[in-house]
């Protein structure tokens, strides 16, 4: 029986107990549930985002940050009922957002899930955008953010780092779904900008639309954010993926552009990834940003490559 989930497709039967790519069966396993602080800001807020980390991943790229959950080597086994009271926990622990962590190969466990005690805070899907269509579509109406990648602008290095050549069509195919479910980009701003969790109220709120700045202290209520990581000597791709998404969306969607790559010892075969990103690299990229004409995006300030970006899972 073929996996019909993700663009893998795999010729395996997970509800038999067979793994695919992902490493995973049809056994939900979770790696971590807890606030987290280093989102961007309109999504970590003050309180943190509520992250469920899904274990495994569909994706697997050589320089992963979480290498040990996607790997599968950590969770443990949660049903669908556990699965929504942690849900509800991290909304009761006053987080300002449902965050769903590499969820794609686990969305009908998910979707079912929150048809079954869907939280009154945003939810977000967090993802690396190797998606298939017709998945992101079984989610519409449970999903209000996507926290999205565009990892990469073509299939040479999509195939070396990400063994996914054909990651960059799949993933503006899997963008275009999450714009056309979201629209345009929705911030709630209160005075404390919290809403959902006993600090603030919807009759209370300004929401603004269509930000091309991002308001100080607003937290994200819909929308799509669609993050870059910049890699050790491929500032010429990083502008190819900016370029592509404005010239495509313009400031419907919000653009991250991340400095945080940590190489860790796992890319010792990879001597190009064996180096943090310079300062000057990542100043390049965003000086580039900006003449593009990018009014609605993010910023990681200093130095962010350090380990203490990755949390420690169960």
């Amino acid at each position: 029986m073929e996996c019909q989930l993700c663009p893998r497709r795999c010729p395996v039967d997970r509800k038999g107990g067979e793994r695919g790519f992902c490493g995973m069966t049809e056994d939900v396993f979770v790696a971590r549930v807890a606030p987290h602080f280093w989102e961007e800001p309109c999504i970590s807020g003050t309180n943190g985002s509520g992250t469920v980390f899904f274990s495994g991943c569909n994706l697997r790229c050589v320089y992963c940050q979480n290498y040990k959950i996607a790997a599968g080597k950590a969770g443990r086994r949660m049903s669908v009922e556990e699965l929504a009271a942690a849900f509800l926990s991290l909304q009761e622990q006053g987080c300002h957002n449902l965050n769903l962590v590499t969820p794609g190969h686990f969305a009908p466990q998910i979707a079912e899930a929150l048809r079954l005690a869907k939280p009154n805070i945003p939810v977000v899907y967090n993802t690396s955008s190797y998606e298939c269509v017709q998945t992101l579509r079984n989610l519409e109406g449970l999903v209000d953010i996507y926290l999205a990648d565009l990892k990469y602008p073509d299939a040479e290095l999509s195939k070396r780092y990400s063994h996914a050549a054909d990651y960059p069509e799949i993933a503006k195919a899997a963008i275009d779904e999450m714009v056309r479910q979201t629209g345009g980009v929705e911030y709630i701003c209160t005075p404390e900008a919290e809403v959902g969790h006993g600090k603030g109220s919807e009759s209370a709120c300004k929401v603004v639309k269509n930000a091309t700045e991002y308001p100080d202290g607003a937290l994200m209520r819909r929308g799509v954010i669609v993050r870059h990581l910049l890699l050790p000597g491929r500032v010429e791709e990083a502008k190819q993926v900016l370029r592509y998404l404005y010239e495509t969306y313009k400031d419907t969607v919000a653009v991250s552009i991340l400095n945080q790559y940590t190489p860790l010892p796992h890319v010792a075969a990879y001597p190009e990834l064996n180096r943090k990103v310079t300062e000057e690299e990542y100043e390049e990229v965003v000086e580039f940003a900006l003449e593009l004409g990018i009014g609605h995006g993010f910023l990681q300030e200093g130095q962010a490559a350090d380990e203490s970006f990755i949390p420690e899972f169960l």
